[in-house]
Protein backbone atom coordinates (compact mmCIF):
# COMPACT_ATOMS: atom_id res chain seq x y z
CA UNK A 1 0.00 0.00 0.00
CA UNK A 2 1.19 3.18 -1.01
CA UNK A 3 0.42 5.36 2.79
CA UNK A 4 1.49 9.13 3.32
CA UNK A 5 2.67 10.13 6.72
CA UNK A 6 3.66 13.34 8.44
CA UNK A 7 4.32 14.69 11.80
CA UNK A 8 4.82 17.72 13.60
CA UNK A 9 8.00 17.77 16.30
CA UNK A 10 5.62 16.21 18.95
CA UNK A 11 4.95 13.14 16.73
CA UNK A 12 8.21 13.03 15.22
CA UNK A 13 9.54 10.07 16.82
CA UNK A 14 6.45 8.09 16.25
CA UNK A 15 6.39 9.43 12.62
CA UNK A 16 9.81 7.77 12.57
CA UNK A 17 9.54 4.70 14.17
CA UNK A 18 5.99 3.70 11.69
CA UNK A 19 7.82 4.91 8.74
CA UNK A 20 10.16 2.38 9.14
CA UNK A 21 8.10 -0.24 10.53
CA UNK A 22 5.69 0.12 7.34
CA UNK A 23 8.44 0.25 5.37
CA UNK A 24 9.40 -2.98 6.64
CA UNK A 25 6.21 -4.65 6.07
CA UNK A 26 6.45 -4.03 2.12
CA UNK A 27 4.42 -1.03 1.98
CA UNK A 28 5.86 2.60 -0.25
CA UNK A 29 5.41 5.09 2.38
CA UNK A 30 5.82 9.06 1.26
CA UNK A 31 7.35 10.97 4.21
CA UNK A 32 5.43 14.56 4.13
CA UNK A 33 7.51 15.51 7.06
CA UNK A 34 8.63 17.31 9.34
CA UNK A 35 12.41 15.84 9.05
CA UNK A 36 13.29 16.76 13.02
CA UNK A 37 12.30 16.84 16.45
CA UNK A 38 12.44 21.07 16.49
CA UNK A 39 9.33 23.14 17.52
CA UNK A 40 7.42 23.53 13.65
CA UNK A 41 3.57 24.40 13.16
CA UNK A 42 1.82 21.10 12.33
CA UNK A 43 -0.74 22.77 9.47
CA UNK A 44 2.98 23.06 7.53
CA UNK A 45 3.66 19.34 7.43
CA UNK A 46 -0.36 17.90 7.63
CA UNK A 47 -1.83 19.75 5.20
CA UNK A 48 -0.31 18.14 2.18
CA UNK A 49 -0.61 14.96 3.34
CA UNK A 50 -4.26 15.32 4.01
CA UNK A 51 -4.29 16.95 -0.29
CA UNK A 52 -1.83 13.55 -1.35
CA UNK A 53 -5.11 11.78 0.51
CA UNK A 54 -7.36 13.51 -1.54
CA UNK A 55 -5.95 13.24 -5.24
CA UNK A 56 -5.40 10.02 -4.58
CA UNK A 57 -1.37 10.57 -4.77
CA UNK A 58 -1.65 7.91 -1.81
CA UNK A 59 -4.29 5.52 -0.64
CA UNK A 60 -4.18 6.45 3.12
CA UNK A 61 -2.56 9.08 5.47
CA UNK A 62 -1.45 8.77 8.75
CA UNK A 63 -0.66 12.37 10.68
CA UNK A 64 1.07 12.89 13.65
CA UNK A 65 1.60 14.90 17.03
CA UNK A 66 0.84 15.44 20.45
CA UNK A 67 -2.47 14.80 21.23
CA UNK A 68 -3.37 13.87 17.25
CA UNK A 69 -6.12 16.44 17.74
CA UNK A 70 -5.00 19.35 15.36
CA UNK A 71 -3.66 17.24 12.97
CA UNK A 72 -6.73 15.91 12.72
CA UNK A 73 -8.48 18.90 12.18
CA UNK A 74 -5.93 20.11 9.99
CA UNK A 75 -6.77 17.27 7.32
CA UNK A 76 -10.31 17.15 7.76
CA UNK A 77 -10.21 20.84 6.05
CA UNK A 78 -8.84 19.03 2.78
CA UNK A 79 -12.26 17.72 0.80
CA UNK A 80 -11.71 14.21 0.05
CA UNK A 81 -9.02 13.49 3.09
CA UNK A 82 -11.54 11.95 6.09
CA UNK A 83 -9.65 11.75 9.16
CA UNK A 84 -10.26 9.87 12.04
CA UNK A 85 -8.60 10.43 15.51
CA UNK A 86 -8.08 7.47 16.98
CA UNK A 87 -6.40 6.53 20.23
CA UNK A 88 -6.84 2.30 20.39
CA UNK A 89 -7.73 -0.48 18.05
CA UNK A 90 -11.52 0.12 18.31
CA UNK A 91 -11.31 3.77 17.05
CA UNK A 92 -9.38 2.88 14.41
CA UNK A 93 -11.71 0.11 12.99
CA UNK A 94 -14.71 1.96 13.55
CA UNK A 95 -13.15 4.81 11.36
CA UNK A 96 -12.23 2.43 8.74
CA UNK A 97 -15.32 0.38 9.07
CA UNK A 98 -18.10 2.82 9.36
CA UNK A 99 -16.43 6.07 8.29
CA UNK A 100 -14.32 4.89 5.72
CA UNK A 101 -11.36 7.20 6.92
CA UNK A 102 -8.73 7.35 4.42
CA UNK A 103 -6.33 9.27 6.69
CA UNK A 104 -6.03 8.68 10.79
CA UNK A 105 -4.55 11.27 13.53
CA UNK A 106 -2.54 9.58 16.79
CA UNK A 107 -1.50 10.94 19.59
CA UNK A 108 2.56 10.80 20.07
CA UNK A 109 1.70 12.19 24.06
CA UNK A 110 -1.60 10.09 24.62
CA UNK A 111 -0.31 6.06 23.24
CA UNK A 112 2.40 3.91 23.80
CA UNK A 113 4.17 2.91 20.70
CA UNK A 114 3.10 -0.60 20.84
CA UNK A 115 -0.68 0.63 20.76
CA UNK A 116 0.44 3.46 17.83
CA UNK A 117 1.21 0.16 15.35
CA UNK A 118 -1.76 -1.36 16.76
CA UNK A 119 -4.07 1.50 15.63
CA UNK A 120 -2.21 2.08 12.21
CA UNK A 121 -2.33 -2.03 11.25
CA UNK A 122 -6.02 -2.20 12.38
CA UNK A 123 -6.37 1.37 10.36
CA UNK A 124 -4.87 -0.74 7.26
CA UNK A 125 -6.30 -4.22 7.25
CA UNK A 126 -9.68 -3.13 7.88
CA UNK A 127 -12.23 -2.44 5.05
CA UNK A 128 -15.34 -0.06 5.31
CA UNK A 129 -18.60 -1.75 5.63
CA UNK A 130 -20.72 0.29 2.93
CA UNK A 131 -23.92 -0.30 3.04
CA UNK A 132 -25.77 1.99 5.47
CA UNK A 133 -22.50 3.94 6.53
CA UNK A 134 -22.53 5.19 2.28
CA UNK A 135 -25.11 7.84 2.06
CA UNK A 136 -23.36 9.20 5.41
CA UNK A 137 -19.64 9.00 3.43
CA UNK A 138 -21.58 11.02 0.56
CA UNK A 139 -23.09 13.53 2.73
CA UNK A 140 -19.83 13.64 4.49
CA UNK A 141 -18.24 14.59 0.98
CA UNK A 142 -20.61 16.98 -0.32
Amino acid sequence: MKIGIASDHAGFDYKEMLRAWLGSLGHEVIDYGCFSDERTDYPTWIRPCAEAVAKGDVERGIVLGGSGNGEAIVANRVKGCRCGYSFDEQTAFLTRSHNDANCIAIGQRIVTPEMARTIVQTFLDTPFEGGRHVPRIVAIDQ
